[in-house]
């Protein structure tokens, strides 16, 4: 009998309980020096001049939409195919989000799609590019679009730590970039947590203060805001994670080599495309089949755990549908939600798991 698969691993060792037990041990569990050093370091590692720790990656995009200067009734730019916070933050701020349809291969924004429906918008204010699954969004071409229409261009890099486009880091691309630490992500610090990053001095000091109940560094609240902190124990243990990406990132991409390879003369099976231009880091592996439902069921009566990312697209949420005058023109995402499949993805699978996925869905399709 096959051994199970898991869908991921979350990742713990002596280091970090390490770097939690300093923390406890001093008493000192917000605004301490482990966010400070979490926070240089991660800037540094995406080569930026700035990164401010947040509580999670909804807050990263919510006070990088807010510190960039949406204002309600604005139009921001979100791609259909998505988790939900990257538009709730939008909705939250009083703006218009704006659905873009994905690129065939990719699922990243297409930037075509983008050009007109900026054309079209009334108050074009953001763009949010989502680098899906850990593949970077065509950032040329969608920063081609913004400077033409005067455009913020927030990054939602919570699926890419370490990706990069054209040699250049993922949340280095554009005004800000958002990252989330959820656990299931490339790094994670064992619970919620986020991270703002950017090159503009002006919307750094504005999201350090708007983290913190609008309060300057005299300690008067000069802005309405939040507690939107990231604790000393989270950016402990972050810090030690970052120390094992670019490693860890490695692992995937040639776990996703395997896979791509055993699954090439599976005529069903459309793997993912990494572009030249970019190195992928793969969160997700991501398959697209015409019996989605019926291969998942194959693999979990396997003993493979799956998942689906995200079955729903982002507009038709009630909660974002009710808020929409229209109907948003998103023919390719609509038909993608059917047909995806995420498979069992992360650091320390190993080819015999890889390997046994494989095997799985080459019996289901010699049925």
């Amino acid at each position: 009998m096959s051994e199970s698969v898991d869908f991921t691993d979350i990742y713990a060792d002596e280091a970090m309980v390490d770097r939690a037990t300093e923390v406890i041990r001093s008493g000192r569990y917000v605004k301490g020096p482990m966010v400070e050093r979490f926070e240089e370091a991660f800037a540094d590692f995406c080569g930026t001049d700035h990164a401010v720790g947040v509580a999670s990656g909804t807050d990263a995009i919510y006070l990088s939409l807010k510190a960039a200067g949406v204002e309600p009734g604005d139009d921001v730019f979100v791609p259909a195919h998505t988790f939900f916070a990257t538009v709730s933050p939008v909705l939250e701020l009083g703006a218009t989000p704006v659905f873009v349809d994905h690129d065939p291969e990719t699922y990243t924004m297409d930037p075509d799609d983008l050009a007109e429906k900026v054309s079209a918008a009334d108050d074009p204010a953001a763009v949010v590019p989502v680098h899906i699954y850990g593949h970077p969004a065509e950032m040329d071409a969608i920063g081609d679009v913004a400077a033409d229409h005067d455009l913020a261009v927030i990054e939602d890099s919570c699926q890419a730590h370490g990706a990069t486009y054209r040699g250049d880091r993922a949340g280095s691309l554009g005004d800000a970039g958002a990252f989330s630490f959820y656990p299931s992500k490339n790094v994670t610090v064992a619970g919620d947590g986020g991270m703002i990053t950017t090159d503009a001095p002006d919307l750094a000091r504005e999201a350090r203060m708007l983290r913190n109940h609008g309060r300057n560094d005299d300690g008067e609240h000069v802005r309405l805001g939040l507690n939107h902190r990231l604790g000393e124990l989270h950016a402990a243990l972050g810090l030690e994670q970052l120390d094992h990406l670019d490693e860890w990132n490695e692992n995937r991409r040639a776990a996703a080599e395997r896979y791509t390879e055993r699954l090439r003369d599976v005529d069903q099976v459309d793997p993912p495309v990494a572009r030249d231009h970019v190195e992928h880091v793969f969160h997700l592996y991501v398959i697209r089949v015409p019996d989605r439902d019926d291969l998942q069921e194959s693999l979990e009566t396997a003993g493979i755990d799956t998942g689906v990312h995200y079955p729903v697209p982002t507009h038709e949420h009630p909660a974002v549908s009710e808020r929409l005058d229209g109907t948003p023109q998103v023919p390719r995402t609509e038909e993608l939600t059917d047909e995806i499949l995420s498979l069992p993805m992360h650091p320390r699978i190993t080819d015999t798991e890889i390997d046994q996925v494989c095997a799985t869905i080459e019996r289901h399709y010699d049925r």
